[in-house]
């Protein structure tokens, strides 16, 4: 009997072990990350988790100090000091609407902003050569597994491209 616990014990552990999990996503955002690199007192987080089944990203982006007036907030895909494709809204403003629906607004200078962003939030990459098409979350997620995705933060009126940015890290799964 003893025998047939501790077999069914280590069955248990295995099959636990092999369910899928919420996968945990961050970046720290400060102005050197951005390209090309900006001077500036601003930072932020973005933390976020992929859904276990890769279905959706909840997200929550902090940042301070800015030095403009916030205008936009994004996921690109691009490797480190590369600049990359939109693909994923973040927060808006009236001033620059994101073209998906339900993002949340961008509190000004300071503040936090949280999401859940899916499929239907995933916009086609500007940059052809990227192949990033409307909707392919998958793309997405595999970018930010590999390192090739960032978050950033826009801000008017000297830092349009960007005045706080970070390389989001996540795990690597094999397929």
């Amino acid at each position: 009997m003893k025998k047939f616990a501790i077999t069914a014990s280590l069955f248990v552990a295995l099959a636990l072990s092999s369910v899928a999990r919420a996968e945990r996503i961050q970046a720290d955002l400060i102005g050197y990350e951005e390209v090309p690199a900006v001077s500036t007192v601003a930072s932020g987080t973005f933390r976020g988790q992929i859904d276990k089944n890769e279905q959706s990203i909840s997200y929550e982006l902090t940042y301070s100090n800015l030095q403009g007036t916030v205008t936009q907030a994004h996921i690109h895909v691009a490797q480190l000091s590369v600049n990359g494709s939109i693909v994923l809204w973040l927060c808006q403003t009236t001033a620059k609407p994101s073209p998906t629906p339900g993002t949340p607004t961008c509190p000004d200078g300071s503040g936090t902003v949280t999401g859940t962003l899916t499929a239907a939030d995933v916009i086609a990459g500007s940059t052809a050569s990227q192949q990033l098409n409307a909707g392919d979350l998958a793309a997405v997620i595999a970018a930010i597994r590999n390192g090739a995705a960032y978050a950033n933060v826009h801000t008017d009126p000297l830092s349009t491209g960007g005045e706080i940015r970070g390389q989001i890290k996540g795990s690597r799964k094999k397929k």
